[in-house]
C-alpha cells in the first residue's frame, strides 16, 4: 500500500513511518518545517508535492499536534480519493472524527486511532490502539485492525464520546497529578536529588514517572490537558478530593480518613491485583540489581541505554545506583539507570559480531574408525572455540586437519592448548 503520513517528520510520525516500512509499505512523508532530511535519514520520500502524494495515498495518517489537527483535516480530506482512508491519531477523538467525516468526499472512508504508547517504544508488540470507527469504514476497519493485530498489537474498537471520557482520566487526571507533584517539588524548594538518598521502591518508582512526564514535550502535554472538553471536571473532582483529605489530615480524624481510603478502595475493585503488579514492577528492579551484584569478577557486557556504547570487561564493584567496571587498562563508574546487563547468549552474539576472529589450524591422526565430523562437533563446543571446520583428510593414515575460529579476546594458545587436550583424550595424536 501507499501511505501518506501528514506530519511525518515529526517523532509519532517518524516512529509509524518506520513501522510501515518494516511491513514492506510504500511511505510518503510531509512535515510543516520541510525537513527533507528526515525523510532522507528514513528512507522515505518526501511529498513536495503535497496534492499530488494525497492523491496517490491507499492510507493518509494525519499524525500533527492537536491544536492543528482539525486544520489540518479540512486542508487534506477534501484532496483524498474514493476507496482511500484517512485515519488521525491524536489522543482526543470526538474533534477529529467529526472533521473527518465532515470534510472527506464520499466514498473515502475515516477511522479515528490513538497509539497509547510514545516514540520511545520500540514495537507496538504489547502496545494498546484505541480505534474509533466512523459510520463510513465497512471496507477499511477490518484491514486496519488487523494490520495492528498481526504486529502483537491490543487493539480496543471504542466509541469516540467514550474514548474522550476515559481518556480524561487516563491522560488527564493522571497527567495531571504528576505535574501537580513537580510543580510542588519546585514550589517547596526540594533537592529531588537528595531524596534520593532516602527513597523508598515505591517513592522511586513515583519520582521517575514525574520525572518521565516533566522530561517530555511541554506543548504536547498542554494541548492534551487543553483540548478533551472533559477534563475540567477532572480537574475539579480531583481538586476537592485533595482538599477534603487534606482537612481531614487536620483535623486528625483518623476514622474520616480510614472511611476515607476504604472506599476509594472498594470503588477501585481489585486491590489485590494491584499489589501484585505493582509488586513485580519493584520486584524487577531488585532482580535487575541482583544479577549485577552477582556479576561481580565475572567477564560481562554493559549497553548503554542512551549512548548505545558496548561496555565490555569486568565488574569489580555494584553500590545502590552505579557500578565500577575494569575495561582493559581502564576503570568506568556507570549508573545502573543508565545501563542494561546482556545475559550470556547476548554478549556472544555480540563479541561474534564486533570481535575480531582468529584461527588455528589443528592435524591429527584419528582413532580407528573415528569419524571426523563427530570430532569436529566435539572440539567446536570447547570453551573459547566460535566453531570448527573439517578442511583437509588423508584416507591412507587416517587423518584430519581442524580449522578452529578463536574470537580475538581469549588467550590463542590457552585455547588452542584446551582443544588439544581434548582431542588427546579421545585418542588423537598430533602431527607435525
Amino acid at each position: 500500500m501507499k501511505i501518506l503520513i501528514i506530519g511525518g517528520t515529526g517523532e509519532l510520525g517518524q516512529w509509524f513511518t518506520r513501522f510501515f516500512q518494516r511491513l514492506h509499505h510504500t511511505v510518503a512523508v510531509w512535515g510543516k518545517s520541510g525537513k527533507v532530511e528526515i525523510a532522507e535519514a528514513l528512507g522515505a520520500m518526501y511529498a513536495h508535492d503535497l496534492d499530488a502524494a494525497i492523491h496517490e495515498g491507499d492510507i493518509v495518517v494525519i499524525s500533527v499536534p492537536i491544536d492543528v489537527t482539525e486544520d489540518t483535516i479540512e486542508e487534506i480530506a477534501p484532496k483524498m480519493n474514493r476507496g482511500s482512508l484517512l485515519i488521525d491519531m491524536t489522543s482526543i477523538k470526538k474533534i477529529p472524527l467529526d472533521a473527518m467525516e465532515r470534510c472527506a468526499p464520499g466514498g473515502v472512508e475515516v477511522i479515528g486511532t490513538h497509539p497509547m504508547f510514545g516514540p520511545s517504544i520500540p514495537d507496538i508488540s504489547g502496545q494498546t490502539v484505541m480505534v474509533t470507527p466512523s459510520n463510513r469504514c465497512e471496507r477499511w476497519l477490518p484491514i486496519l485492525t488487523d494490520l495492528f493485530e498481526r504486529e502483537g498489537a491490543n487493539v480496543e474498537i471504542v466509541d469516540a464520546d467514550t474514548h474522550d471520557r476515559v481518556m480524561a482520566v487516563v491522560q488527564g487526571l493522571t497527567h495531571f497529578a504528576y505535574l501537580s507533584i513537580g510543580s510542588t517539588l519546585r514550589s517547596l524548594d526540594f533537592e529531588v536529588s537528595l531524596s534520593r538518598r532516602f527513597m523508598s521502591p515505591v517513592y522511586e518508582i513515583m519520582l521517575d514517572f514525574v520525572g518521565r512526564i516533566l522530561g517530555q514535550n511541554p506543548h504536547l502535554y498542554a494541548m492534551i490537558q487543553m483540548n478533551n472538553p472533559r477534563i475540567a471536571e477532572v480537574h475539579e473532582a480531583f481538586i476537592a478530593e485533595c482538599t477534603g483529605l487534606s482537612e481531614v489530615v487536620r483535623d486528625g480524624s483518623v476514622d474520616d480518613f480510614t472511611d476515607l481510603m476504604k472506599n476509594a478502595a472498594s470503588h477501585f475493585g481489585d486491590t489485590e491485583s494491584a499489589l501484585r503488579r505493582s509488586d513485580k514492577l519493584i520486584n524487577t528492579k531488585i532482580t535487575e540489581f541482583e544479577e549485577l551484584v552477582r556479576s561481580i569478577g565475572r567477564e560481562s557486557g554493559v549497553l548503554h541505554l542512551h549512548s548505545g556504547v558496548m561496555h565490555l570487561g569486568v565488574i569489580t564493584k555494584v553500590a545502590p545506583r552505579t557500578i565500577v567496571m575494569e575495561e582493559g587498562r581502564r576503570s568506568v563508574e556507570l549508573k545502573i539507570e543508565n545501563i542494561r546487563l546482556l545475559n550470556r547468549e547476548e554478549l556472544q552474539d555480540w563479541k561474534l559480531e564486533n570481535l575480531r576472529r582468529f584461527t588455528r589450524d589443528i592435524s591429527v591422526i584419528l582413532p580407528d574408525r573415528a569419524d571426523p565430523s563427530v570430532i569436529c562437533d566435539v572440539i567446536s563446543r570447547c570453551d573459547g572455540a566460535v566453531r570448527a571446520d573439517v578442511i583437509d583428510r588423508y584416507e591412507s593414515r587416517q587423518s584430519a586437519t581442524f580449522r578452529i575460529e578463536i574470537l580475538g579476546d581469549r588467550d590463542l594458545d590457552g585455547v588452542e592448548g584446551g582443544i588439544e587436550a581434548v582431542l588427546s583424550g579421545i585418542g588423537c595424536v598430533r602431527r607435525g
